[in-house]
């Protein structure tokens, strides 16, 4: 654990204040988002009728990045996530690149995000409200993370509401058709691996809960009890809401779906649910972003600690107790991409990005001995296998993309260690 900084009197340490009902809504929010809104018409597209496949793949891999998780942020209870797993089980060099390809993808994520807002709020000004979204989240983080924990937890019930009228509406329309679950009669292997690979997007999340985790009460035992409740919980919520649309569009219509849930009701009759979705959409990009936001700026604040990113970034501000300057610097690089950049194929980057990440993990789970709280080992080795292999299945231009910025930080990496040795 880092000590508080000597230089003049500000703290570099986080107040403890979360427990396993805030910690889980903290997920819930950054899973149960804009994703699932999106990421089933390009799964379909991949996939098929083996959507659901894809869907279930993602899953495995996902609870196999949540246990390894959860051992590790329990046993290394402070920001940071993966970064700071990485560098206590395999060396500095694999933390330092799991946080390099966790901020990136992220800040990515996070533009996503707000341009979604923009995009169902007012579609004439996407980038003008992008912005707008990320200044006010920004100032919500930097009032305090019970603040931030609070306004995820209205965001969450809000979500599932209009999610719970879209699955009621699909299952009792005249439409639905249990013979559009026609699972996996036209998938490829490919298809359904891409198509796991984009959904994975959706369920990574719950690295928001071990990214808090120096701000948790009693981690040892909150955090691993908060990862797979709100994984299992995003898993019965999305598997629900697929087959619900699946039913009324088919793999086919819902491929070729721009607003899925929109074209859901639209196909149920109910037109009067269309403006509730559009509502839905745009307080779920709300809640993603807030909780991207909240777990790049603590991965930021780790790296700023070890001065893998500038040491004033590690500042907290000792009135509301958060990394302050790491999220003002988070904010402002993310406000500048949604208001200048067309973000739309930045899921395929972020996933890259944030798969590369649990690979860390799992590796770094793999070295735990069963005293250090490590489970069965086939766990960290399925989740490694699942990452990579999702990761290579994603569109080769998010492939070449996520691999040249990977490639760009392990050479940061090396000249700051050649010139540290110089000096």
């Amino acid at each position: 654990m880092s000590k508080p900084s000597t230089a003049g009197s500000l703290p570099e340490e986080l107040r403890r204040t979360l427990g396993v009902p805030d910690a889980v809504v903290i997920g819930l929010g950054s899973m149960i988002g804009a994703g699932i809104f999106a990421a089933l018409a390009p799964a379909a597209r991949a996939a098929g009728s083996g959507l659901l496949i894809g869907l279930a793949l993602a899953a495995v891999v996902a609870y196999c990045n949540a246990t390894s998780s959860a051992r590790l942020a329990a046993r290394y209870p402070a920001s940071g996530g993966t970064y700071v797993y990485g560098r206590e089980r395999l060396g500095d060099f694999w933390g330092y690149l799991a946080g390099w390809a966790f901020v990136v993808g992220k800040m990515a994520s996070c533009a996503a995000m707000a341009l979604t807002v923009g995009s169902y709020v007012w579609p004439g000004q996407a980038h003008a409200v992008a912005v707008a979204a990320v200044v006010a989240l920004t100032a919500v983080n930097y009032a305090g993370v019970r603040k931030s924990a609070l306004l995820t937890r209205v965001i969450v019930a809000v979500v599932l509401a209009v999610l719970a009228a879209v699955v009621v509406t699909a299952l009792t329309s005249d439409g639905a058709d249990t013979a559009r679950l026609d699972v996996g009669s036209d998938a490829t292997v490919d298809g359904v691996l891409q198509a796991a690979g984009l959904l994975f997007f959706a369920f990574a999340g719950y690295a928001r809960i071990a990214t808090l985790g120096e701000e948790v009460r009693d981690p040892a035992r909150t955090i691993p009890r908060a990862i797979p409740i709100a994984l299992g919980i995003t898993l019965v919520v999305y598997t629900v809401v697929a087959v619900s649309v699946l039913m009324v569009l088919g793999p086919a219509g819902l491929a070729e779906a721009a607003a899925p849930l929109s074209d859901a009701a639209r196909a149920a009759g109910a037109d009067w649910l269309m403006p509730v979705v559009r509502v839905g959409a745009a307080v779920a990009a709300l809640g993603s972003l807030l909780a991207l936001i909240l777990g790049v700026s603590r991965t930021t604040l780790a790296m700023a600690r070890d001065r893998h990113l500038p040491h004033v970034l590690a500042i907290v501000h000792p009135k509301f107790q958060v990394p302050h300057r790491a999220e003002l610097l988070v904010g402002a690089v993310v406000a500048v991409a949604a208001a200048t950049g067309d973000l739309r194929g930045a899921i395929g980057f972020s996933s890259f990005g944030v798969l590369v990440y649990y690979a860390v993990a799992n590796a770094s789970a793999w070295t735990l001995t069963p005293d250090e709280g490590r489970t069965n080992r086939l766990i960290p080795a399925v989740g490694l296998a699942g990452c990579l292999v999702l990761a290579f299945a994603l569109p080769v231009s998010s492939v070449i993309s996520g691999a040249a910025v990977i490639a760009l930080g392990a050479a940061v990496y090396a000249v700051r260690r050649a010139l540290t040795a110089r000096g």
